[in-house]
């Protein structure tokens, strides 16, 4: 059975969904079997897409008119295929034409998937190349330091000595506001 799913970016009346719709319709989707969503792709809470793909049975393809009306992102678009793939559902995009029951359709949603991978890896490539680059500046990644070393040694020492942990949260050894809860990292 073709199960169609169809979004628009906005909830209004400047964005309808009356292509998608008559796409799907045309290419054999039952009006019954269509589900749409009226908002961002980029959003987490799409409850057409949930519907679905719950509605999703093995044996059954998900129609979309374009591959970005599925997917957040490739990572998010080639998850969602292979959760179909996991489930016996075939997958088709009627615009970029790749249908997964095709030889032809699983050999481009594997491009796809490479693709994805190939542009994690110059991501990971390029935020090493920066951090080293920002170390050989002296440059230090992370949180700021709460307490200096000499501070941190009063602390150990009172510690050490037997003073609460309450009274080494309080002035003069208190971090500032925001850190204060620090007690989990001061075991000695």
């Amino acid at each position: 059975m073709l199960v169609g799913y169809m979004r628009v970016s906005t909830d209004g009346d400047r964005q309808v969904l009356d292509l998608q719709r008559d796409a799907l319709l045309a290419a054999g989707v039952d009006e019954r079997h269509l589900f749409e969503d009226r908002a961002s792709g980029s959003r987490d809470n799409r409850t057409g897409l949930a519907k679905a793909l719950a509605f999703l049975e093995p044996g059954d393809c998900l129609v979309v008119w374009k591959l970005d009306r599925l997917g957040r992102s490739l990572s998010h678009l080639l998850a969602t295929v292979n959760e179909l793939k996991e489930r016996g559902v075939a997958f088709w995009s009627l615009t970029e034409q790749m249908d997964t029951t095709t030889p032809q359709g699983e050999f481009l949603f594997h491009v796809f998937g490479a693709l994805a991978q190939f542009e994690r890896s110059l991501t990971q490539e390029r935020v090493r190349a920066g951090l080293a680059a920002a170390r050989r500046r002296g440059r230090r990644g992370g949180r700021p330091v709460a307490i200096d070393a000499e501070k941190m040694a009063a602390v150990v020492t009172a510690l050490e000595g037997g003073t609460t942990e309450a009274a080494v949260l309080s002035p003069p050894f208190s971090p500032p506001h925001r850190t204060r809860s620090l007690g989990h990292r001061l075991a000695v």
